[in-house]
């Protein structure tokens, strides 16, 4: 209804878990990192546990998405079944064929013996099997015992089932229990999920816009998404609920910006939040923005034009689950959204003040490109003022190596891939007549690059940036002791133990690295840890895997800063 009026190709905020619009924060990749890990695992349980509408379900969905070829998944999304309906559903879900002799229905060692002779075959044949259960806090006691029991299912060498719990935070509890502790013991790997934090929230709301095709400012102020995440708690469920319904407020009004009085009238709707104290004193034009949604509801043509944008804008899978979280009719608005009642709402004051920032000077790139042509030097020495190393006179990776900092160059850059690196960089910037201009880039906000221009920054604003940028970017990384070029030999050698290591800390594994490493496994490891970042996933440990690891272990590199 309101996307072509924001410039969206696509409604940003379905509840739908489509993985393509996954935002992958810390958090999200961890518990990917955790999931892919149980696939590559030795049998046993692996346990992802979440809020209600962190994520969890969208986080499975990714991880379906990358399953290795050699792989079987069963896939069990409705888990409150008895355990004969439990066997039955696997051995569906593998497509195994099950025998019984004499009368009656198969039995629960019909199906285990159909099972375990189906998993025996495919270890022959170098394949894993992978049962994931959703909603797993549904599960019975019995059931869970039988879970426990499918583990017994071995080798001499390895388990032969591994099993993804993924449910509410009532799993923990559940497991937790005495009665549990014979299957809380083959857990080999568990992570919850946590909400997003104020300034992960704003990143998941800009990041689900530029899914949907958003190509200029993203539509909230800055207080708008303060007050999301108020109201939301950083659960990206609710986060979708609440930006839904501010995007259909503001565009009721016929205002193509959202503010905090759109969202808080918004989540009254949506949450039934309390009305702010200070609400009467409002500007007519926000006290009127949901009062306009209300009328463009109920009238008659238009709420006939929302019935058929409700039936159509699912979308194709090429084109994205897309949905929209609109009133069909002219009952109250919060009819409409059953999963408002989810949690009780957060008062105004639970979200912790944002320091407002001054705001920066502006660069005219029309009228001051001259002043950047060919000043490279320039802005090397800005880029290593930030990483406080000196370059001297000279090429400046060669000066740059004696720090053990390698640079990177890539010609194809996109603005999401710098956002996804998150460090400073070199821009080279060319005009009409193809003439070179180098800049440091020190942040991005939601619509402006953070330039260093003479020692001070500057704002530029990215539509303005697209008309020279081409996609040249350079920038500095932190490599590994005895470093020379992708990693190649990776069972000895300082680098390859490092690169061990740091594999070992990002997918949260303590067990003692040895002086010699298994090439197969690393190269696993490397696999896996890419598929968490969004890299291409071919094992070689090339310098944009090592600076996505570098970031995922705390490694001290300078970031790049994100303003909302």
């Amino acid at each position: 209804m309101y996307a072509q009026h924001f410039g969206l190709k696509h409604a940003p905020f379905s509840i739908a878990p489509d993985p393509r619009y996954l935002y992958m924060s810390e958090r999200h990749r961890e518990a990917l990192a955790h999931l892919l890990y149980g696939v590559r695992g030795d049998g046993g349980f692996v346990v992802l546990t979440g809020e209600i509408g962190a994520g969890k379900t969208t986080v499975c969905r990714c991880f379906l998405e990358q399953i290795p070829e050699r792989c079987n998944v069963a896939y069990i999304f409705n888990p409150k079944l008895t355990v004969d309906e439990l066997l039955r559903t696997i051995c569906a879900e593998f497509h195994i064929a099950v025998a019984h002799d004499g009368p009656g229905v198969a039995t629960v060692k019909d199906y285990v013996d159909a099972l375990n002779e189906y998993l025996l075959r495919t270890h022959a044949a170098g394949q894993n099997s992978v049962l994931i259960i959703d909603e797993a806090q549904n599960l019975s006691a019995d059931v869970l015992e039988q879970l426990r029991l499918l583990t017994n299912l071995e080798t001499s060498e390895r388990k032969l089932l591994q099993i993804v719990l993924i449910g509410q935070p009532e799993l923990r509890t559940l497991l937790a229990r005495p009665q549990m502790q014979q299957l809380a013991q083959r857990v080999v790997a568990r992570y919850h999920l946590e909400a997003l934090g104020e300034a992960e929230t704003a990143k998941y709301v800009v990041h689900r816009l530029s899914i949907a095709g958003l190509n200029g400012a993203a539509p909230f102020d800055r207080g708008a998404m303060r007050r999301i995440y108020a109201h939301s708690r950083g659960v990206p469920r609710r986060i979708n609920l609440l930006a839904d319904r501010a995007l259909l407020g503001a565009y009721a009004n016929g205002s193509t910006r959202v503010d905090a009085a759109t969202v808080d009238a918004a989540a009254r709707e949506v949450f039934d939040a309390p009305k702010p104290a200070a609400a009467s004193g409002r500007p007519a034009a926000q006290r009127a923005a949901m009062v306009g949604l209300g009328l463009l509801v109920g009238a008659g043509l238009v709420g006939a034009a929302v019935l058929a944008l409700d039936r159509s804008g699912r979308g194709t899978a090429e084109a994205g689950a897309a949905s929209v979280a609109s009133a069909a009719t002219a009952a109250p608005a919060r009819a409409t959204v059953p999963a408002a009642a989810e949690a009780a709402p957060v008062p105004a004051e639970a979200a912790p003040a944002l320091k407002d920032q001054p705001a920066l000077a502006p660069f005219d790139l029309a009228t001051g490109f001259e002043s950047l042509v060919g000043a490279e030097s320039e802005a090397w020495r800005e880029l290593a003022a930030v990483w406080k190393i000196e370059l001297g006179a000279g090429d400046p990776c060669l000066a740059a190596r004696r720090h053990d900092v390698q640079c990177f160059r890539t010609a194809k850059s996109t603005l999401a891939l710098i956002r996804q690196l998150d460090r400073p960089g070199i821009l080279t910037l060319r005009d009409a007549y193809n003439r070179a201009a180098y800049v440091m880039l020190a942040g991005l906000s939601n619509d402006a690059a953070i330039f260093v221009v003479g020692g001070a920054e500057r704002s530029v604003p990215l539509l303005a940036l697209a008309d020279y940028w081409r996609g040249e970017f350079a920038t500095f990384w932190r490599a590994p002791p005895d470093y020379a070029g992708a990693i190649v030999d990776r069972r000895s050698g300082p680098a390859a133990r490092w690169l061990a290591l740091q594999l070992a800390a990002a997918r949260g594994d303590s067990r003692p690295i040895g002086a010699q490493f298994d090439d197969a496994a690393l190269k696993g490891w490397i696999h896996t840890f890419q598929l968490t970042q969004g890299l291409a996933s071919d094992g070689v440990a090339g310098p944009m895997t090592l600076m996505q690891l570098n970031r995922a272990v705390g490694v001290d590199e300078p970031r790049l800063q994100v303003e909302n």
